[in-house]
């Protein structure tokens, strides 16, 4: 194992533990995947608990896509995988089962094409428009199929009654991007029913051509 490959493990495992920590996911729900130096998967195990992931365990794909060392991947390898062969730049991928963004994705009048709404500049930013999925019972290949379906317009997806999924270029960029889709979607629950002032429609015209976002 190189020492790039090693510290990639520790990094995923840290992340996972600080998500896990913090209540952004429980018991044994979430995955988390990287892409390694030789173009091959770190991905976390079926059944594994982001509070608890071993580095030696994770499981490890070759860039053929046969897994070579580690535990059982995660049910969800069709939904990471989808995001690694359709988006250009995808270095991780994490999905959450994160409590108020599944809330949110409950409730009626969400639009699909964009489901959170624009309150602060951050999603916006680390996220570009974020599609919402119908249920898919989970491990369903069909998840991929329908990430495959955005044809890499979208860095992040929500799993109506489910939860989040965010590709990033690196691992912790992936992360921040989760939070703050978590972050966004607490803040609509908290505003719900009470005319909040979000951004103007010039204000996020402003935020994509400044930060030249990808708006599709």
């Amino acid at each position: 194992m190189t020492p790039a490959e090693s510290r990639l493990r520790e990094t995923l495992c840290e992340l996972a533990a600080s998500l896990y920590q913090r209540g952004l996911t429980h018991g044994s729900t979430g995955n988390i995947s990287a892409r390694t130096p030789d173009g091959g998967l770190l991905v976390s195990p079926t059944g594994s608990s982001f509070g608890r992931l071993d580095p030696a365990r994770l499981a490890r794909f070759d860039d053929r896509g046969r897994q070579i060392d580690g535990d059982p991947p995660t049910k969800e390898m069709a939904l990471h995988k989808a995001f690694y062969d359709t988006r250009d730049g995808t270095g991780a991928v994490v999905h959450l089962h994160s409590c108020h963004s599944v809330a949110l994705s409950m409730l009626p009048g969400q639009d699909p094409d964009n489901f959170l709404p624009p309150l602060t500049p951050y999603a916006i930013m680390l996220l570009g428009k974020v599609r919402l999925l119908p249920y898919f019972r989970p491990g369903d290949a069909a998840m991929g199929d329908a990430v495959r379906g955005l044809n890499g317009r979208r860095a992040a997806v929500m799993l109506a009654n489910h939860g989040p999924v965010v590709a990033g270029k690196t691992p912790e960029t992936a992360c921040n991007a989760i939070e703050e889709l978590e972050a966004t979607a607490r803040l609509a629950l908290m505003l719900r029913g009470q005319d909040p002032q979000g951004l103007t429609a010039e204000q996020v015209a402003d935020l994509i051509t400044v930060h030249g976002i990808s708006w599709e």
